[in-house]
């Protein structure tokens, strides 16, 4: 469940993705999945205050649900994974009570890719790349670039071409616990505006789980 709230909109996504493995090889797996859910946004202008009030289209609330359908393919062997996704096939348009587009949601295609190097017994090296595709907009490209070392520390840069810089620190505290800290920067003019957003993850396995895992848990 994700709920977002901008301004006057309340955008709230409800979603339930299963997914299931195909053993191809000894190494290499096909893990397919699918996504369905529902969208229900909410868009109330009398939360807020605006230069216009009287501007017709804050007359016009809006209260609008559809439905979500995503899929995905990922394929992987020990050291490697690539994989291809869409979390919505469904592009929505919704329209005012004068028949005005006022928002328009584009399906988002997903490429991923990256590779385990083994260094060294005690220093591992994973590039990776992630596009983003969206009818109307340029290509999004994610390159990255993590280490781990000793199997239990965890660092890495990402850079989006033209749009962020991120750094990200982590420890596994135990086989079962793994707690991180991320950084995002904005390379665009936007960071006039902001001073970039911080995440904190704490990641814990379940030990029915965990007996399956293997090691290095880097994908």
């Amino acid at each position: 469940m994700v709920n977002e709230m901008i301004g006057p909109s309340n955008d709230l996504d409800i979603n339930g993705v299963f997914s299931y493995s195909v053993p191809l090889t000894y190494r290499m797996n096909l893990s397919l999945g699918m996504n369905f859910g529902v969208d229900i946004l909410n868009v109330d202008w009398s939360e807020g205050s605006y230069a216009n009030p009287s501007d017709p289209i804050l007359n016009n609330n809006l209260n609008n649900v559809t439905p979500i359908i995503g899929a995905g393919a990922y394929l992987y062997g020990d050291r490697w994974y690539a994989g291809i996704s869409t979390p919505n096939f469904i592009k929505t348009e919704t329209y005012d009570d004068d028949d005005e587009l006022v928002i328009d949601k584009t399906t988002e295609f997903y490429l991923l890719g990256g590779y385990v190097f083994d260094i060294s017994p005690d220093f591992k090296l994973k590039p990776s790349t992630l596009l983003k595709y969206v009818e109307g907009a340029p290509v999004t490209v994610d390159v990255s670039l993590n280490v781990l070392l000793q199997e239990r520390f965890t660092a890495g840069l990402s850079y989006r071409f033209n749009d962020a810089l991120s750094a990200l620190l982590g420890f596994h505290i135990s086989r079962s616990f793994f707690v991180g800290y991320a950084y995002d920067y904005s390379t665009t003019e936007l960071n006039k505006y902001n001073d970039g957003s911080h995440e904190i993850m704490l990641k814990y396995t379940m030990p029915l789980f965990n007996t399956r895992a293997k090691s290095p848990r880097f994908f």
